[in-house]
């Protein structure tokens, strides 16, 4: 499965919650996510004036869970957008 090449933020950051990540907090035109699985982890997803999230930052987020949560971005891709 490849990424999607459409998804806006608040799709992203729904499916995000979904695997436990809830935001932190919003400053400008991006938003913080954080999760405490596996300990603490942040990311930062940019906000409506970047819709559709660009593919290269939606792959680097991926990149960034799916290390984290220690699955490949393959397996990721599948838990986020299946």
């Amino acid at each position: 499965m490849n990424l999607p090449r459409d998804i806006d933020f608040s799709e992203l950051i729904k499916k995000l919650k979904k695997i436990g990540y809830m935001i932190d907090r919003q400053k400008g035109s991006h938003i913080r996510l954080k999760t405490e699985i596996n300990g603490e982890h942040h990311i930062t997803v940019p906000a409506p004036a970047h819709d559709p999230i660009k593919i290269g930052t939606l792959n680097n987020i991926i990149l960034d869970v799916s290390e984290h949560m220690g699955i490949s971005k393959k397996e990721m891709i599948y838990k986020l957008f299946d």
